[in-house]
């Protein structure tokens, strides 16, 4: 009984994931469609071109491209994409962990974040913005705290953007401290979803080192407080 009940919830949840990825695919799909219509030339055919795909695929929940190359879905053979960044800070490394620690504190200064909810000492659920003006969210788990060093994480089962990582606080000379992102991610609508929410301002590498410039700016600014 209880296996049975585990496989629905299983079942479940990755319903739920695909929904989401197809109603983000057609957003962007839709989006790129009426751009590429209104434009001449090569670049809105192409612009047109990608729309109408990403728009029939969300529509039929099928992929072409993928299932002509015998690949199957595009979310099924996605690969997962590497994201890192560093940035030096001048305030000691406790300080900046203990901020970072909390993690309500991040939409604050990550500009991609709508929020953070702290749902115990481990598990905390998050919220994204996405392109068009949507968002995505999912919970997600600290596997690795180390206070004034290190924290790491990743998405629990059912998350719209799987996704797993760590935050690295070095100390330097001078009270200063290296802050180290490494990222790995799962775009939602996959590969060609990346592509266009990069066109769109919302893919996570440029989002990072933006944010962790503004990171930078408040703490060395005195806009942080300590903790």
């Amino acid at each position: 009984m209880t296996k049975q009940t585990n496989k629905n919830g299983s079942d479940a949840s990755a319903l739920g994931e695909i929904d989401q990825s197809r109603l983000l695919s057609g957003a962007a799909g839709g989006a790129l469609l009426m751009l590429g219509l209104g434009r001449r030339g090569v670049l809105g055919l192409g612009m047109a071109a990608v729309g109408g795909y990403l728009a029939y695929r969300a529509a039929t929940g099928s992929d072409p491209v993928m299932e002509a190359a015998g690949l199957g879905s595009a979310s099924a053979s996605a690969k997962p994409i590497f994201v890192e960044h560093s940035v030096v800070i001048d305030r000691p490394a406790q300080d900046v962990y203990g901020y970072w620690r909390k993690l309500e504190n991040l939409p604050q200064i990550m500009s991609h974040l709508e929020s953070v909810t702290e749902l115990d000492s481990r598990r905390s659920r998050w919220v994204a913005k996405a392109p068009l003006g949507t968002n995505v969210e999912w919970e997600a788990e600290i596997v690795n705290d180390k206070p004034g060093e290190r924290i790491g994480w990743h998405s629990l089962p059912g998350a719209t953007v799987d996704n797993a990582g760590s935050v690295q606080f070095e100390s330097l000379a001078g009270d200063k401290t290296r802050v180290h992102v490494a990222l790995s991610y799962r775009p939602p609508a996959g590969a060609l979803g990346a592509a266009v929410a990069k066109l769109f301002g919302e893919e996570p590498s440029q989002q990072i080192a933006e944010d962790l410039q503004k990171f930078k700016a408040a703490f060395e600014g005195g806009t942080v407080p300590k903790n």
